[in-house]
C-alpha cells in the first residue's frame, strides 16, 4: 500500500511515496486526529480492517522523525502533550474496534455466541499496535511518550492472551506477541517488572543508571472508569486484569496503590458468583502478604478485610472456603498477636479473633458431612493449634468431639482426614496435656477402634494403611505418657485373638517404649 494514497483518502495530499521530513507533509498530530475519526466513524468490520492495515503499515514504513517529532524548545511542554495525546487517542480508537461487547445486568453472562467476531478482530489491532511499538521502541528519549500508550496496550493485550470465550489460538497468539513487543520498546525484563518497574536499584545503560518506571498506576487508571461498584461485572475481561495486575505487584510497589487495589477486591469478594468470590479472596490474600501490618491496620483497613472473609466461613461451598481460611489465618497475625506467643498471665486471657475463628470452625466441623468440605476443615485444624497454644484448652470439649467423630468415619483413598485429625490430636495433646488426662479413657478408645478398622480395611493401600496405624500408635504413646503410664494396664487387657498381628506389634512397640 502507498502512503500517499492513506493522506489521499484523508484529504491530507502527498506526492512523495515514502515519507520523509518536509514542509508538505501534515502534522503527524494532524494525520492521528483524522486516522481516529475515521477508525471511529467506520461502519463495517471490513472497513476497519481495511484502516487499521493502513495504520500498521503507516508506523512500518513511516520515517521515525517525522512519526515522532523533536518538541522546539519555545513550547516543548505543550508540544509533547499534543503528541501524547494524540497517540492516546489512536491506540484507544484502535482497542476500541476489538472491544468486548457488555452484559446488560450481574444475574448472566454473554453466551458465546456473542464473542465469535472478536478474535479476528483483535488480531489486526494486535500487529498494528506491535508496529507501534517496534519503531517507538528504536527511537530514543521517547519514554514519556511509550508510558502514555503502554497501560491501554497492555490491559488490551492481557485480555486477549489469555483462554477465554472471547480468544481463539491464533489471537491470543497475536496478544502475547504484542506483550512481547510492549516488554522490548521499554526494555522491561518481564510483567512484573513492567508493572512495578526498578523498585530499588536503577539499569546500567550508557554508563548511567537509569531506573525504569512501572505503569501499574497507568494500568489502574484505564481500569478505574470500569471498576465501580454497578458497571465492573459488565465484563468478564475487567476482573481478569485487575486481577492479573494486581497479583504480580509484590511489595514494596503495592503499599502506594493499596487505596485503589482494596476496594476491587472487596467488591470481587463479597460477589455472589462463586468464580468471583473466589477470585477476591485470591486478590485479598494477596493483599495481605504483600502490605505492611502498618498499612493494613491503617483505616481500619484489617477489620475490613476480616469481617468480608470470616463471613464466608458460614457458606457450604469448599472451594471458597479453603482460600477464606488461608487467608484469615496470615491476616489475623496482622490484627493481633497469636495467643501461643503471649506470656502467662493470672488473670483470665480475653477471647480474641483467633478464639473466634477455631470456634465456628469446630461449631461447623461436627455437623459437617460433606467429603469435600471435611478434608478442608480437617487441613486447617493442626496448624491453627499451633497458632493456639496452651489457649486451645478454651476449645478441648467441641475438639474431642470433633476428632471422636472424624475418627470414626472413613476418607478413602488417602484417608486425608483421618491423618490431619490425628496429627491435630498429637498438637493438642503435647499443648494441653494437663488438661487432657481427664479424657484419655475416651481418647484410647477411640484410638484402638480405630486401629482394629484400619487393620482390617482391604480398600485402603499398605502405605496408609500403615501411616494411620504409625500416627495412631503414637497419638497412644502421647496418652501413656500424659497417664504416667497407667495405660499399661488397660493394654495388656487387649484381647489378641481379636486383634490382626499388626495391631498386636503395636501395642508392643507402646509398651516397651514405655518401660524403656
Amino acid at each position: 500500500m502507498e502512503l500517499s494514497s492513506l493522506l489521499d483518502e484523508l484529504h491530507l495530499s502527498s506526492s512523495s511515496e515514502k515519507l520523509l521530513p518536509s514542509p508538505t507533509l501534515p502534522p503527524i498530530t494532524e494525520l492521528l486526529t483524522r486516522l481516529q475519526e475515521k477508525l471511529i466513524g467506520a461502519s463495517s468490520d471490513s472497513e476497519k480492517t481495511t484502516l487499521i492495515g493502513r495504520v500498521e503499515r503507516l508506523f512500518q514504513i513511516a520515517d521515525p522523525d517525522w512519526l515522532f517529532p523533536q518538541a522546539s524548545q519555545a513550547n516543548q511542554d505543550a508540544q509533547r502533550e499534543d503528541l501524547q495525546a494524540a497517540y492516546s487517542s489512536l491506540v484507544c480508537a484502535l482497542i476500541g474496534c476489538a472491544a468486548l461487547p457488555l452484559c446488560e445486568d450481574d444475574c448472566s453472562s454473554l453466551p458465546a455466541s456473542a464473542y465469535r467476531s472478536i478474535p479476528c478482530r483483535a488480531e489486526p489491532v494486535c500487529s498494528a499496535l506491535s508496529a507501534l511499538l517496534g519503531t517507538l521502541g528504536n527511537t530514543g528519549g521517547l519514554d514519556v511518550l511509550l508510558l502514555a500508550v503502554a497501560p491501554p496496550i497492555c490491559v488490551f493485550a492481557v485480555t486477549h492472551f489469555q483462554d477465554q470465550a472471547w480468544t481463539s489460538s491464533s489471537s491470543r497468539k497475536a496478544a502475547q506477541r504484542l506483550q512481547e513487543a510492549l516488554l522490548r520498546a521499554g526494555r522491561w525484563r518481564d510483567s512484573p517488572h513492567l508493572l512495578m518497574g526498578d523498585v530499588s536499584q536503577g539499569e546500567e545503560e550508557g554508563g548511567k543508571k537509569k531506573k525504569r518506571r512501572g505503569i501499574v498506576g497507568g494500568i489502574l487508571d484505564v481500569l478505574q472508569p470500569q471498576l465501580a461498584k454497578d458497571s465492573w461485572h459488565r465484563c468478564d475481561a475487567v476482573k481478569l486484569v485487575f486481577a492479573w495486575t494486581l497479583l504480580q505487584v509484590t511489595r514494596p510497589a503495592l503499599s502506594p496503590h493499596l487505596a485503589r487495589l482494596l476496594p476491587p477486591s472487596l467488591l470481587f469478594n463479597d460477589h455472589f458468583r462463586q468464580e468471583n468470590c473466589i477470585l477476591g479472596v485470591r486478590c485479598l490474600h494477596h493483599v495481605v502478604l504483600n502490605t505492611p501490618a502498618a498499612d493494613l491496620r491503617q483505616f481500619n483497613r484489617a477489620e475490613v478485610i476480616y469481617q468480608a472473609l470470616f463471613k464466608h466461613l458460614y457458606t457450604t461451598e469448599a472451594a471458597v472456603i479453603q482460600p477464606a481460611l488461608s487467608c484469615l489465618s496470615d491476616l489475623l497475625l496482622v490484627l493481633e498477636k497469636p495467643p501461643s506467643s503471649l506470656a502467662p498471665s493470672l488473670s483470665p486471657r480475653k477471647p480474641c479473633r483467633h478464639d473466634d475463628v477455631l470456634r465456628l470452625v469446630l461449631t461447623h466441623m461436627e455437623a459437617e458431612h460433606k467429603v469435600a468440605l471435611r478434608r478442608v476443615y480437617a487441613s486447617a485444624l493442626p496448624p491453627f493449634i499451633d497458632r493456639m497454644g496452651m489457649a486451645v484448652c478454651r476449645h478441648l470439649k467441641r475438639l474431642e468431639r470433633v476428632v471422636l467423630g472424624y475418627l470414626e468415619v472413613r476418607d478413602p483413598p488417602e484417608e486425608t482426614s483421618r491423618l490431619k485429625i490425628l496429627e491435630a490430636l498429637q498438637k493438642t495433646i503435647r499443648t494441653s496435656w494437663p488438661r487432657i488426662a481427664g479424657r484419655v479413657t475416651v481418647l484410647l478408645r477411640c484410638l484402638l477402634k480405630l486401629l482394629l478398622d484400619v487393620s482390617s480395611d482391604s480398600q485402603l493401600s499398605d502405605s496408609v494403611r500403615q501411616e494411620l496405624m504409625n500416627q495412631t500408635t503414637l497419638c497412644i504413646e502421647q496418652l501413656d505418657g500424659v497417664s504416667q503410664g497407667n495405660l499399661q494396664p488397660l493394654l495388656l487387657q487387649v484381647d489378641s485373638s481379636c486383634c490382626s498381628s499388626d495391631i498386636l506389634s503395636c501395642l508392643t512397640k507402646i509398651t516397651t517404649t514405655t518401660d524403656r
